[in-house]
């Protein structure tokens, strides 16, 4: 593990990784690590866990894999959802990198938006399966990204931009 962090109990969420030192905006500060698998992979792991399939430790990435953090990961998997986060995952060459969007204080939480897209209509059972602790003051109370939003963006790279 990176000595810049450290993962114990969170207040949002399980566990959490925490800052053990200040971490500048635009700081490299993870790589999300785990066994690369294909969707119909995902989709059974998820399945035989029990567990919704978004929530668990993967992470899509551009080629149509995911990253499964629950196999092989490391404690970035542990980086908590925050409507107003701290962070923010980028994907270079095949790997993802978790990257300060601002100065992050010692001990501060470590978070990022998941905006996760499913594709299901959002229930009321489906957002509570969902629901945001976050308790950032522009909480919008749930992970999920808008339908709205996500359609509009299919659509656009359907089209191409």
């Amino acid at each position: 593990m990176p000595s810049n962090i450290e993962t114990r109990r969170s207040a949002i969420h399980g566990n959490g990784v925490f800052a053990r030192r200040k971490i500048r905006e635009g700081e490299v500060i993870d790589e999300y690590k785990g066994e690369r698998i294909d969707w119909d992979e995902a989709n059974l792991r998820a399945e035989q866990s029990g567990a919704p399939v978004n929530h668990t430790f993967y992470f899509s990435l551009a080629d149509g894999r995911v990253i499964d953090g629950g196999s092989h990961g490391n404690n970035a998997r542990f980086i908590n959802h925050a409507c107003e986060p701290n962070c923010e995952a980028q994907e270079d060459d095949g790997k993802v990198f978790i990257h300060a969007l601002r100065d992050i204080e010692r001990g501060e939480e470590l978070n990022y938006n998941y905006a996760l897209v499913y594709e299901e209509r959002h229930t009321a059972a489906v957002k509570r399966q969902f629901a945001c602790n976050c308790g950032t003051p522009g909480c919008t109370g749930s992970m999920l990204a808008p339908k709205r939003k996500a359609t509009i963006i299919a659509l656009a790279n359907q089209k191409g931009g």
